[in-house]
């Protein structure tokens, strides 16, 4: 057994590049999360056209993540990461060179929402690979790896960059050096992994039409599946949201700086890394569901109420909004498990169109957390939006109570009579 000490941490050893460089991918990703909107408003924009912008945007990210099981099943994850890095340089580029400069409103909306195609291929075919490669007892541990990768660059050190860089080069300029850290990172991870697995197709003898079906037809076929979904499009949705709203909420009423703002949700964010890795492992000793059930959708519906109220009862006051918002970050790490329990209820020669189902929740999520606060915003403010927000999550809890699956830790230490496990019997496949 080896002791080398990525493997006491749960991180697949070959892999290590890879969640190198998308750390690096998602700080260049991350960087303007907290900031566009009101740059875009600032350029001249209605707060329309630019929520607008982010939901296309979000509409993009959905699109690729549903393709980003498909094509890793066709091509294997490295190419659809190679893809989706070309993507994102591309259309950074048009973005910065084309549309900014002439203000086209159109020319901004189509730019930045193909922009929105590349992360996802890049990332949740990475995501597929680890899943691929990780041990099956320690896979809860490798996707919080994942997660530290991911939400460690969008938006935890991308929201640090830009803070550091805005006041440097300016919020135009800082988009620059977005695009300058995408790069690295998309070299870091395609040059630096040599890892087979993810170098060749997913599936056997995988055809476009067939993956299609099955990750459409898979919907029927297995309801959970289907329900693991929606509980993943819930999971991020209110961060989405969020990314909407709260920089007006947090500057414009609770009365912190845009510095401020942009130091909290760096914390907010930084909270989230190490929970990934403690729910990630969590989840492989208590049972997946449990985890995602009482951790993610309970404790966000709790820490979306906290980061509204609490902040609204000691208004200018940095430091009780830091804590609130720190808590939501923390918390929302309790879905870390959902890859694997998703992963685990179809039959094995669906794990490629049940992956598609969670790349497209996560996909989704980019879009219907910004639509969200577009139809409810003007309706019920920000006080109701909030209160949606937390009626989702519970909503979320009452749906994975009927995610079971046998592979759940839980599952197999509750439903294992004691007869069983003194005179196993053979498990027929």
């Amino acid at each position: 057994m080896s002791h080398h000490w990525t493997t006491r941490l749960g991180l697949p050893r070959p892999l290590l590049l890879g969640y190198a460089g998308l750390l690096l991918f998602m700080i260049g990703d991350g960087v303007e999360s907290n900031y566009l909107s009101p740059f875009l408003t600032d350029r001249g924009f209605t707060d329309g056209q630019a929520a607008s912008v982010i939901t296309a945007y979000g509409v993009a990210a959905a699109i690729a993540a549903w393709f980003s099981g498909t094509l890793s099943a066709l091509w294997g994850p490295k190419r659809v990461m190679w893809l989706g890095a070309g993507i994102w340089a591309v259309f950074q580029i048009v973005f910065l060179a084309a549309a900014l400069p002439t203000d086209n409103y159109t020319v901004v909306l189509l730019s930045y929402a193909i922009r929105g195609l590349g992360y996802p291929l890049f990332a949740f075919s990475f995501l597929i690979w680890v899943i691929a490669v990780a041990p099956v007892k320690r896979v809860g541990t490798a996707i919080g790896w994942f997660w530290f990768g991911f939400t460690g660059g969008l938006p935890t050190f991308g929201s640090l960059v830009a803070s550091g860089s805005i006041p440097l080069v300016g919020e135009y300029g800082t988009l620059w050096v977005a695009l300058v850290i995408v790069v690295a990172g998309a070299l870091v991870a395609c040059l630096g992994l040599k890892e087979p697995t993810g170098s060749r197709p997913m599936v056997e003898n995988a055809t476009f039409k067939g993956q299609m079906i099955g990750g459409i037809d898979i919907l029927w076929r297995s309801p959970k599946v289907a329900l693991a979904g929606i509980v993943r499009i819930i999971n991020t949705a209110p961060q989405y949201g969020f990314f909407v709203f709260l920089p007006i909420f947090f500057t414009k009423t609770i009365g912190l700086t845009l510095q401020q703002y942009l130091l909290m949700v760096t914390l907010m964010f930084a909270a989230n890394l190490p929970a990934g890795l403690i729910f990630g492992a969590l989840g492989d000793r208590i049972g997946w569901r449990r985890t995602v059930t009482w951790f993610g959708c309970v404790g966000c519906a709790v820490a979306t109420l906290a980061i509204y109220y609490g902040p609204m009862a000691f208004k200018d006051n940095f430091w009780v909004a830091t804590v609130c918002a720190m808590f939501w970050g923390f918390i929302l790490s309790g879905f870390t498990p959902i890859p694997a329990l998703l992963l685990s209820m179809g039959r094995p020669e669906d794990r490629g169109s049940a992956f598609a189902v969670y790349s497209l929740g996560a996909g989704l999520a980019a879009f219907v957390g910004p639509a969200l606060v577009a139809v409810f915003r003007p309706l019920v403010g920000v006080h109701g939006l909030v209160w949606v927000f937390t009626l989702l999550y519970l909503a979320a809890a009452l749906m994975s109570h009927f995610l079971k699956s046998p592979s759940d830790p839980q599952y197999r230490e509750d439903a294992m009579p004691a007869p069983a496990k003194e005179n196993p019997q053979p498990i027929s496949g």
